[in-house]
């Protein structure tokens, strides 16, 4: 469990308003100093992330966020980060200070869970203060969804991590990245280059998930680099089931790799395990509809260190430049940052997402849809511009009834 990806673990994010105690019930509830604790309101200024294992459930990323009624230029801004947090939490829970009772803006935090559809747990804390004998009572509690507890005496907390660990969450592990493309024994090749953007020493996460996941299929990975995959190819005595490449060299691969091979990238597999292969096949075709003076948003998952031939602000933009012959504009951005405005861009390109869960993945593109904004996948848009992306995306009926139905050959 201690290797478990970020992007798989639960998401457990701790809302409520300055000083109601959120960093002091993360520490009682994962048993550890995970953030600092303060009589000082407005303590925590950004959110903190921390991967842990916590029992009953198993892998999570625990998340303290700071005061929802921060004030101030930097207090907006801080808010506007707690705000993005709930878009990556699959548990919610909102701290309220037992002494004061809810306020506006618990109410507000409780009103976004709700729109979000986020299950959640409302926690009285400081509920030691309420009753010198120990009995707990306040008004406007309904112990069917709230609880109290104490951080500083333990009281409820056990109760708490049990609660939490009964709510119902999305679990992305069930949903499927290869396995059910395959059956016991097939052999299934890997494409993955080794260029300058590649990490010295390991294989990145698409690369290592695909791989577990056909191993757990009992299946046979044979992994090569695009300049061997000819010479790979040929010395298979049994015919491969499928090619994964990576995106970059789409081109080259689905050249090489006979037509009866079913042909697929890490990108459009994560695209399906995210749940937006659809809504990214759709949006691709507004490649063909650009015009001069159009913004194109390029949004990665992740943050790292960029290379001279960074693949999301460089190749992608010199390829749809040359796709399109137009004369566009760029907007990158990274990490937890998404716009939540995206009427600007007349497309927004985005990443496979293997280090966002699966809510924040959906969120981003229901916002785009939402706003009327295509939005596609790195994989699907360079097997569109390479012109494949029929035989990339074969393997999944309802993406052929949609090209069907558009009546989209490529």
């Amino acid at each position: 469990m201690n290797e478990t990806p970020i992007a798989n673990r639960i998401h457990i994010g701790f809302f409520g308003k300055r000083n109601a105690g959120k960093s002091s019930i993360v520490n009682a509830v994962t048993g550890q100093d995970l953030a600092i604790v303060s009589d000082t309101p407005g303590t925590t200024t950004d959110p903190v992330l921390k991967a842990m294992e916590l029992l009953p459930m198993g892998p999570v990323v625990i998340i303290d966020t700071p005061g929802i009624d921060d004030e101030g230029a930097l207090g907006e801004q801080r808010i506007r980060k707690t705000k993005q947090i709930l878009n990556k939490s699959d548990i919610a829970l909102l701290i309220v200070d037992a002494t004061l009772g809810k306020t506006e803006a618990d109410d507000e935090l409780l009103g976004m869970f709700h729109a979000k559809n986020i299950p959640h747990i409302v926690v009285w804390n400081k509920s030691d203060l309420l009753n010198k004998n120990g009995e707990v009572k306040s008004p406007d509690f309904d112990k069917t969804k709230e609880i109290h507890v104490s951080a500083t005496t333990k009281y409820g907390i056990t109760e708490l991590k049990e609660r939490i660990a009964a709510l119902p969450v999305m679990d992305e592990s069930k949903n499927p990245l290869v396995a059910d493309l395959i059956r016991r024994g097939d052999i299934v090749v890997l494409v993955i280059p080794l260029d300058a953007a590649a990490p010295k020493g390991r294989l990145i996460l698409p690369q290592q998930q695909t791989i577990r996941d056909i191993l757990e299929a009992h299946a046979v990975t044979v992994v090569t680099r695009e300049t061997e995959l000819r010479e790979t190819l040929e010395k298979l005595a049994q015919k491969p089931k499928l090619v994964i490449t990576d995106s970059q060299v789409f081109g080259r691969v689905s050249a090489e790799t006979p037509e009866d091979i079913f042909l697929t990238s890490f990108s459009i597999l994560f695209a399906r395990y995210k749940g937006s292969l659809l809504a990214a096949v759709k949006g691709a075709k507004m490649l063909n509809q650009l015009s001069d003076g159009d913004t194109v948003l390029i949004a990665e998952g992740c943050t790292h260190h960029r290379q001279c031939e960074d693949i999301g602000t460089v190749k992608l933009p010199r390829w749809i430049l040359d796709y399109t012959g137009k004369q566009l504009q760029f907007v990158f951005t990274a990490g937890r940052e998404f716009p939540e405005d995206l009427s600007p861009y007349k497309l927004a390109v985005h990443c496979g997402g293997c280090m966002l869960n699966d809510r924040e993945m959906k969120y981003r593109v229901q916002c785009a849809l939402d706003q009327n904004v295509p939005i596609t996948n790195y994989g699907i848009l360079i097997a569109h511009i390479n012109g494949i992306l029929k035989r990339s995306t074969a393997m999944f009926p309802d993406v052929a009834v949609e090209l069907r139905t558009n009546h989209e050959e490529t």
